[in-house]
Formats: C-alpha cells, sequence, structure tokens
C-alpha cells in the first residue's frame, strides 16, 4: 500500500505535476492514495491541458416553452446525454449529461441555460428524465461508477425494496441500468414539499427496456404525485414542479438530487442558474449589465455574467474520471461488503486535478475596462474554493445566497463552500489595455478545516487547480452607467421574529465497526445528547426537526469532526448568528460576507455554527451537508414542516 500523508502527497505528488485524484480523509490526515502506473497511463494529466485556449461560454437564457395563463413561465426541460468540447480544440470531446428545453436541440449545454425568473411570478417546469438512446429508446447507463451498497434510490429492489440499502450475496461492482434522477431548486423558498426535489421522489426514463421488476420511481414520486395539484401532468419519465419566486432577488441554481447518486449524476454534468430578479430587494438600473436574455443577437456584449467553477478529471480519451474504487480513498483494498461494513466504490470525498469553468477547462474572457458583474458558484462536489483576482483587484461582495447584502463588502479574496454563490462586483476600469489577471484558487487540494493558505494548509497546485481562469482587459466599448460599488445602496434586510425554540443538532463521523482503523464508513447528522456527545442518525431514522408552519427557530449546528462542512438547509433562507468553539472560547460574530440571508452556511471543526430561520410552508423537506459524496451516504435527514402525518 502506498501511504502518503496530505502534505507529503501534495508536494510530492501534485507538485511534481503527477496524476492524482484526491479524496480526502475528513480531517483525520489518513493516508491518500495515488493511481497506480497503470492508472496513470490511463489518466490525462492536467498539466497536460493548454490553459487560456478558449473563451468563457456565458450561458444564455433558457428558452421557454409557452408562458401560461396568469403570466406564468412555462418550460419543459430535459435531461440528456451528449458530447461537448470541454477540454481544448484539438483534444477529444467529453461525455456529458446536461439540461436543455425539451424542444430546442441546440440548448442542450454543460452547464445548462439559465432560467430567468421575477420576483412573484411562478415558474412551472415539466422535468424530464431523457436519458436514452435516441435511436432506439432504450436506456443509457451511467457514465460515472455508482455504488449500488449504498443506501440509494435502488430501482433493482423493486417497489418493495426502493429507497434502501440493499443485501448483497457478493461485493458487486458498479451498477449498470437506468439511471433515476429528480431535480433540486437550490435555495428556492417557500417550494411546496412536491416541487422540492425529494431524495426519495426519482423516476427513471421512459425507456422501452426497463429491466422486469424494477421499481421505476421513488417512494415519494407516487406520493407527491397524489398530492401535487399538478400531478395530473406527471407521466412516465417526468415530474412537474412549481417555483413560487416570493423571495428576494437572489442567485439560486438546479442540479439533481437523487438519493444516494448525487455525487456522480452532478459531476456528469446536468446543472444550470436561476436568476431570480425583482421586488423590492431588487435595485435594477445601478448594477453592471446586461445579462442575456431571450433574443439577443449574437455578439450581445454583457456585463454581468454567471460563474460556475467546478473540479473536474479526464481520461486520456475526454472521458470524465471518477474513481471506480474505495481503494483510491486510503489504499483500503477490501474486504468490502459483505465482508465488511465498507462499501467498495464510494469515496469519502473527490477532488478533481482540472478546473472547469462553465463548462471548459481554464478559459478566458475579454473585459472591458469597465466594472462588471460575477456571479460566482461553488459547483465541486467537495473542493472549498478561496479566489483571488492577480493585480491587486479587489472584490466587492454584494449577495450571498438570500440575495443582497445590508451594504457592498470589499474583499481580497472569496471564501466558497460547495454550493455556496458569491454575487461580486470588479473594477476594471482603471486596468491597462492589454493586462492578463488570472482568476486564483488558494483553497487546499485536500478536505478545508478553516485557516490561512500557507500556513493551516498547502493552497492548491498553483499550475493545475491553483488556476480558474484568465481575464483580458480590453478597450470599453461605451460609457460605464453602473455606479461605483462603494457608491451602492443596497436593500435593507427585515431582521428575523424572536425565536421559539432553540434546537441542537450534530455533524459526526462513524469508522467501521467490524475493521479496525478503517474508516470513514460514513458521514452522518444527528441531534446532540445530554452529556455534550453526537446522536448519530441515518436517513431512515425517526425524524427528530418538526418545526411548526410560521415558527422561527435557532439550529446550534455541532461539528464533531474535523472537517467543515457546508450545511443546506432545504425550504428556508436563513441569517447566520456566530460561531462558538464547543469546548471553550468566545463566540464571534458572522463573517461580513456572511450577514444577508444564506441556505448554506459553513460550519468549521469543533465549533457551534448558530442560524436562525422562519418556516413558512408544510411538508416534507432535507437537510444536508453539501460535500456531495457525505450527502450520499447518510449525511442528510428528512425534517417535517408542521404537524406530522
Amino acid at each position: 500500500m502506498l501511504e502518503l500523508t496530505r502534505r507529503h502527497f501534495l508536494q510530492q505528488g501534485v507538485g511534481a505535476g503527477a496524476a492524482f485524484f484526491i479524496a480526502g480523509s475528513l480531517g483525520r490526515g489518513r493516508a491518500l492514495f495515488a493511481a497506480t502506473p497503470e492508472q496513470r497511463r490511463e489518466l490525462l494529466l492536467a498539466g497536460n491541458i493548454p490553459k487560456y485556449r478558449a473563451p468563457l461560454i456565458v450561458p444564455p437564457a433558457m428558452p421557454r416553452t409557452a408562458r401560461l395563463p396568469g403570466n406564468l413561465d412555462y418550460y419543459e426541460i430535459a435531461v440528456r446525454q451528449q458530447q461537448q468540447q470541454i477540454l481544448p480544440a484539438g483534444m477529444p470531446t467529453t461525455t456529458v449529461w446536461s439540461y436543455g428545453s425539451a424542444n430546442h436541440p441546440e440548448t442542450f449545454n454543460y452547464p445548462a441555460f439559465t432560467i430567468e425568473a421575477g420576483w412573484r411570478k411562478p415558474v412551472r417546469v415539466k422535468w424530464i428524465n431523457d436519458l436514452k438512446d435516441p435511436a432506439t429508446g432504450e436506456f443509457l447507463p451511467h457514465i460515472l461508477p455508482v455504488d449500488p451498497t449504498l443506501h440509494w434510490a435502488n430501482p433493482p429492489g423493486g417497489v418493495m425494496g426502493r429507497d434502501m440499502r440493499p443485501e448483497f450475496a457478493s461485493t458487486p461492482g458498479p451498477y449498470g441500468g437506468p439511471v433515476p434522477i429528480v431535480p433540486h431548486l437550490h435555495g428556492g423558498e417557500r417550494t411546496p414539499q412536491e416541487s422540492d426535489g425529494f431524495a426519495e421522489a426519482w423516476y427513471l426514463p421512459a425507456a422501452s427496456n426497463i429491466p422486469a421488476g424494477f421499481a421505476t420511481t421513488g417512494t415519494y414520486y407516487d406520493i407527491f404525485k397524489a398530492s401535487s395539484p399538478l400531478g395530473a401532468a406527471w407521466e412516465p419519465g417526468a415530474s412537474v414542479f412549481e417555483y413560487p419566486n416570493d423571495q428576494r432577488a437572489t442567485t439560486l441554481w438546479y442540479h439533481d438530487h437523487t438519493l444516494g447518486m448525487t455525487r456522480v449524476n452532478v459531476y456528469a454534468g446536468p446543472a444550470g442558474f436561476y436568476l431570480l430578479r425583482g421586488g423590492p430587494a431588487d435595485r435594477p438600473g445601478v448594477l453592471p449589465g446586461p445579462a442575456p436574455a431571450l433574443g439577443d443577437r449574437s455578439g450581445t456584449p454583457y456585463y454581468e455574467i454567471p460563474i460556475a467553477i467546478q473540479d473536474r478529471s479526464f481520461n486520456g480519451d475526454g472521458s470524465l474520471f471518477y474513481p471506480t474504487s474505495r481503494e483510491f480513498f486510503d489504499g483500503f483494498a477490501g474486504p468490502y461488503i459483505p465482508a465488511s461494513d465498507i462499501s467498495p466504490i464510494w469515496n469519502p470525498e473527490v477532488f478533481g486535478d482540472s478546473i472547469v469553468v462553465n463548462g471548459r477547462t481554464w478559459p478566458y474572457l475579454d473585459v472591458e475596462q469597465r466594472r462588471y458583474r460575477f456571479r460566482f458558484l461553488n459547483g465541486c462536489n467537495a473542493r472549498f474554493l478561496i479566489l483571488r483576482l492577480t493585480n491587486g483587484l479587489k472584490f466587492w461582495q454584494i449577495g450571498s445566497e438570500g440575495g443582497f447584502l445590508p451594504a457592498p463588502v470589499e474583499l481580497e479574496q472569496l471564501l466558497l463552500a460547495p454550493a455556496e454563490r458569491a454575487d461580486v462586483i470588479v473594477d476594471f476600469t482603471g486596468v491597462r489595455v492589454g493586462t492578463e489577471v488570472l482568476l486564483l484558487n488558494l483553497g487546499p487540494d485536500e478536505p478545508f478545516g478553516g485557516g490561512t493558505p500557507g500556513e493551516d494548509f498547502p493552497p492548491a497546485n498553483p499550475d493545475t487547480t491553483g488556476q480558474v481562469m484568465q481575464l483580458r482587459v480590453v478597450p470599453a466599448r461605451g460609457v460605464d452607467t453602473s455606479l461605483p460599488p462603494n457608491r451602492l445602496v443596497l436593500p435593507k434586510i427585515r431582521p428575523l421574529p424572536e425565536a421559539s425554540l432553540i434546537r441542537q443538532v450534530s455533524l459526526n463521523e462513524e469508522d467501521s465497526e467490524e475493521l479496525p482503523d478503517v474508516g470513514p464508513e460514513a458521514a452522518r447528522l444527528g441531534t446532540l445528547n445530554p452529556d455534550g456527545t453526537g446522536n448519530i442518525l441515518g436517513w431512515d431514522d425517526e425524524i427528530t426537526e418538526n418545526p411548526a408552519v410560521g415558527a422561527t427557530e435557532v439550529w446550534e449546528i455541532y461539528n464533531f469532526t474535523e472537517d467543515a462542512h457546508p450545511i443546506h438547509i432545504h425550504e428556508v433562507q436563513f441569517q447566520v448568528l456566530e460561531r462558538e468553539p464547543i469546548e471553550e472560547g468566545a463566540a464571534r460574530p458572522p463573517e461580513s460576507w456572511e450577514t444577508g440571508f444564506k441556505d448554506t452556511v459553513i460550519a468549521y471543526p469543533e465549533e457551534i455554527t448558530r442560524v436562525k430561520m422562519t418556516f413558512h410552508v408544510p411538508g416534507l423537506f432535507v437537510w444536508h451537508c453539501h460535500i456531495v459524496e457525505h450527502e450520499d451516504n447518510e449525511m442528510m435527514r428528512p425534517y417535517f414542516i408542521g404537524p406530522m402525518p
């Protein structure tokens, strides 16, 4: 077994440009496993991918299917498989999945086109699972390895065994059947439970060769179809969701949320921005713009640009690389399930060695001598990003997941956990034409636990994952009518009511119960025991979080692990109150960029993170870690708003 500490691995492996695929250790400092020489030959080394050869793709607006009575926008959006030039021209194309308008084949792109939504103007979407061969109608298997030993959607289990952890007579290989999906609008507030993308509400494509005995839908697909006012429009291979858009103007995004499969489904590509505009919490006319809109002519300049940053690894043929064995995590080659409780394929974290921005590796963007509004999304599976601009340029952050901050915040760098967003302005007005500014990433090539790059952890490999994209300064085409960010007056934020209840929940890690010194077996959520330890719970355990409709609560999140976790609570936008050491020490207020509303918060190790939220809509929802490898193996729990049925 090759045993390398994190720091040694980074110095000897990454620093030397070796092929690597880091799957970190939840903070234990366990050994990391580098690819074998045979596997290295099959991988495309990140150092061999030319940088800044292709322009950044600015996602266009998603075309509507229809406008329904009541001024309601209606979309029919499918997920399909396609080939795309993610690597630079002249290198192989990559098989990916993407959402696109079902009636506009040219709109299928990774990442997906942007849904433009208006405040209090509902959007209805028919989401279609079209992962099938267009010529034969037969299902397409997953392009990445799916571990069927997890607590997952489990279509082979049939109706009685779906959404369960199966029992196997021998260690199975990757699942090769039809792929379940269920979309989730991340950050949507007041969304009905039937439209939230509950992990057990998945559905298979309406393919011609679904194996006999397979469950074609998840447990809650049938329940929600029966209870949804739009249920009559649900059909095999599809669901119909509606989003009220009754929340502050903000940057949302949509992605898959299938039980036990989110990590590989999202890694395959399907995700897109959902931008909500208008209302009293929006100030059009003073911010840089325009953004892409329907009907734009080719060549239209954009000064508001959504930017999704993801890490990926590639095989030599251009295909996506994702580890096929737990061995990539720590070198542990078995025994796996059923001879132990360790799953054979699942990796606790996965880090790619290449940076992909809006569907291209290391792109460039021509920026005029003026102000730009960038809507950043950390779309990585597990990687925390610390973004910084060269040339001394600053970020002016004006918004986070829940909309505008109380006031603009000037920052030298942006810390973004997976799923977090940052709405920022960057001013290129005084930058000399011809200057090439780099967007850097100083976050680690390993799990993040807080701290300062270069002091508390090695920053990302400066030759690969330490670079994100290039900004090339060109002359301005016209007059910039946007206001300087330090003169912006942002909408006021109404404080939430006093909390009626304080809940104490926990973040935990479990090692193998059968094999000494092997783990983690899973990451889990739970509650707090009276003795101050974590009461570890699983997905199927009895619901413990049951707020009343209209109630305002404070959740105290106790992190008993050694890594930071981005905690996402569906259905609400919350306010971060403070953080405090579990053992001893003074509480500290939220960071300056956390003073608005958020839907994802970084819970640091050995700390209590306090958030406050109001619950508006009754129903069944979830809260979870947005390191999606954690989410897929028990670090997700259902919660219920209102009287339990």
